[in-house]
This record gives C-alpha cells, sequence and structure tokens, in this order.
C-alpha cells in the first residue's frame, strides 16, 4: 500500500467506506489492500461467503445493528471512524491521517462552529488544511464518497461568515470560493452538468467578492473544461480567452490552465495551428511556475509539466494524431503517481483509444481491460464512457479485441 497507507486504516477509499456506513464499500477496498478472500472475511465478521458476496455486489444491505458490530468488531474497525466516533470534531470529514485537530484547536474549532463566538485564524488555517486533504483524498477514492461531507463543510463555512470580522470575514468568502469550486469539479465529475455550472457561478461570485483573482479565474477555465466536454469547442475557447484576460496578476500555472483549455477547444474544432500555439504557450507558463511552486494557490498541485504532457495527448486525439497521441499519454502515464488513482484511469482509458485509433487493438485491449476495475470504481461517468468508445471504435473496424473489451466491460455494467 506504500507509506502513506501503513495504517489499513487510514486509507481514504476505507475511511469513506467506513464513514458513509457502505459495508459492500468497505469489504472490496478491505481485500483489496489486505488480499484476503471472501471466506476469510465472512469468517472474521461471522458471515457465510455467500452473504460477503451478496453485500459486496450490493444485493444485500447491513440493517442489522449486531451484524454491524461484528464487522466492526471483526475488522478492528477504529472506533473514531464510525458513527459513535464522529463527535471528535465539529466539522463534518473523512478520518484521514493529519487531519484531527489537537485539544485546543478541537476547542477552539468548537467554540466557533457551535456558538456565536468569533472566527479565529488558527480555525480557518485548520480549515484550509482540511479542504487540502479531502482534495487529495479525492485523487484516490473518487468523487462519489465525498460530496456528502463537502456539502456539509460548506455549510459549515458559509456558517461562519457572521462570526468573521475585517480581514477574517474575506477570508471566510476566501474558503467558501474554494469549496464551491471543489463541489463543481465533482459534481463535473460525476456528469451532473447543471449542479456544477451552478456551483462554479457561485464560486465565481465569491472569488470576486473575496479579490481571490486566482480562484476568479480558475472558475472560468473550469467552466471551458465543461463545455469542452459537452462536445463545445468555440464555447470552450470563449471560457477560457475570458479567463486569461479578465483577471490579470493571476499566477503563472492559472494562467497556464486557461491557455492550455483554449488550446483543447480549437483542437476539438480540428484548429490544429491554433491548439499547437496555444499548446507552447501553456507549456511556457506551466515550466515558468514549476520553478516558483510556492506562488500557486493550493487547488492547483496537481498542475505540472507531467499533467501538461497528458494535455497535449488529449489535444492530439482531437487532432486524430494517433500515435502523437500515444506518445504524449504513455509519457505522462509514466511519469504520473500512483495516488492520482482516477486521473491515472481517466488518462489510461484515454491511450486505450488513441492505440485503438493508431491500429494497435491488442495494445488497445490490454490497456483498457486493465482499466475496467479502477474506472468502474472511481471512473464513472467519465472514464467508464471512454473505454465504451473505445470498443465500439474497434468494432466498427471489425477487430475482433472489441468484443473482447465489451465482455469485460459486461461484468462491471
Amino acid at each position: 500500500m506504500g507509506d502513506q497507507y501503513r495504517d489499513l486504516w487510514s486509507h481514504p477509499q476505507l475511511a469513506a467506506a467506513v464513514t458513509s456506513e457502505d459495508w459492500g464499500a468497505v469489504f472490496r477496498a478491505y481485500r483489496k489492500l489486505t488480499g484476503v478472500s471472501q471466506t476469510k472475511l465472512g469468517e472474521s465478521v461471522g458471515l457465510a461467503q455467500p452473504d460477503v458476496s451478496d453485500i459486496e455486489r450490493g444485493r444485500r444491505t447491513v440493517t442489522s445493528t449486531e451484524v454491524r458490530q461484528r464487522i466492526v468488531a471483526g475488522l478492528s474497525i477504529p472506533a473514531g471512524l464510525c458513527t459513535g466516533g464522529r463527535a471528535q470534531t465539529p466539522v463534518p470529514g473523512l478520518a484521514l491521517p493529519g487531519t484531527a485537530p489537537d485539544e485546543d484547536l478541537l476547542a477552539r474549532v468548537t467554540g466557533v462552529v457551535d456558538t456565536s463566538r468569533r472566527v479565529d485564524a488558527a480555525t480557518l488555517d485548520w480549515l484550509d488544511r482540511l479542504l487540502a486533504e479531502h482534495r487529495r483524498a479525492e485523487d484516490v477514492i473518487g468523487s462519489r464518497p465525498l460530496v456528502g461531507v463537502m456539502e456539509q463543510q460548506m455549510r459549515t463555512v458559509v456558517d461562519l461568515y457572521a462570526g468573521a470580522r475585517g480581514a477574517l470575514a474575506g477570508r471566510v468568502v476566501r474558503l467558501a470560493a474554494e469549496h464551491a469550486q471543489f463541489l463543481a469539479w465533482m459534481a463535473q465529475d460525476q456528469g451532473n452538468d447543471p449542479a456544477a455550472l451552478l456551483w462554479h457561478d457561485r464560486s465565481h461570485e465569491w472569488a470576486l467578492e473575496a479579490g481571490d483573482v486566482d480562484m476568479a479565474a480558475t472558475t472560468l477555465s473550469m467552466k471551458a473544461h465543461l463545455a469542452w466536454g459537452a462536445g463545445q469547442g468555440r464555447r470552450c475557447v470563449q471560457l477560457a480567452e475570458a479567463a486569461r484576460w479578465s483577471s490579470p496578476g493571476t499566477a503563472l500555472g492559472v494562467q497556464g490552465m486557461a491557455a492550455q483549455m483554449s488550446a483543447r477547444g480549437h483542437a476539438l474544432n480540428g484548429e490544429a495551428d491554433d491548439a499547437l500555439r496555444l499548446l507552447d504557450e501553456a507549456q511556457t507558463l506551466v515550466s515558468r511556475a514549476a520553478e516558483r511552486p510556492e506562488d500557486e494557490p493550493p487547488w492547483m498541485y496537481f498542475y505540472d509539466e507531467t499533467w501538461f504532457t497528458l494535455q497535449r495527448g488529449m489535444a492530439a486525439m482531437h487532432l486524430h494524431d494517433w500515435q502523437a497521441a500515444v506518445d504524449h499519454l504513455t509519457t505522462g502515464l509514466a511519469a504520473m503517481p500512483d495516488e492520482f488513482r482516477r486521473d491515472k484511469t481517466w488518462y489510461r482509458a484515454c491511450l486505450a483509444h488513441a492505440l485503438a485509433g493508431a491500429g494497435e487493438a491488442g495494445q488497445a485491449v490490454a490497456v483498457a481491460v486493465a482499466s475496467v476495475p479502477d474506472a468502474a470504481d472511481v471512473g464513472r461517468p467519465h472514464s467508464w464512457g471512454e473505454l465504451h468508445t473505445t470498443a465500439a471504435l474497434l468494432l466498427r473496424r471489425g477487430a475482433r479485441e472489441g468484443r473482447q473489451l465489451v465482455s469485460a466491460l459486461r461484468e462491471y455494467d
């Protein structure tokens, strides 16, 4: 599991599953991380193997308090992860390493959240850190387990505004803008475009109120990303260009993201010259940003030259330059850390598509089939849809490997 998850129950996927009491997800994640069989797991919690299988597949739900208690005891789930332990912090969140406040900070946060006491800087510093940890957890477990938690956190942050004074009031508005942007991203990740647009608009409004030019530009770039996902190349370009000129003084990485999004829109429209020109411009900005990462806003932690290489691959796919797409995606994936599980799944699905486009049916299916379990778990609907698109392309070309991929997808459909 690596150093980050040396403690089994610190793994974000397990933490999210237990917090939401999704026992099927608990069983699946526990067995994946430990390698135990359904039979062995059943022996630990007092269930027969068929019952474990039914719970994992969602055919049976755990409603009995006695069965729940057997699961908690049999798997040695820490009390702090279960419902009874959630009172350890007044702000909803996953039980992630390093996010729990110490006793003094807990008293401060509790006093602010549960009473009309004024907000202090220590409370807002902790909420900043909590949001950053949840962003990184989402890279591993996907957005589905986090949406409810983050909606509750958003309500907490908005409620804090009444107790904020002076510069701290601006910090609360800025923090609300960051939460709204994260909620917009998660809605977008789940294919809920109307909700994503609403959260993007709210984030943009709060960012302007707080004078946060980086977040204001980011929300426009992310709306461009939403337009790209809907196949609206011209709107993607217009929103990305708005992100470039409407917020002067933004961080270099934020500028690079906007230029890259504009390039993606041009590529979607088949405008190769404009796409390649803007990609070169974006790469220069990204390289300059890498020299001073401390100047970038915290939500841009993922945006580096590895990620940009993958964006070049995406643009090449739109332009049907299949070999260039394969080269860029392969290079980017090799350098991407494993903890970016959701993104690696997406780009692997894109690599499978590019290989199919390049006529490498065997390699395409090998990459696609290996991606199916993660795509089913953390990659719906986008990675999952990309794998179906790959299968359709192979079938249209008469490649027998298309049927092999369809068969693999059916196991999880």
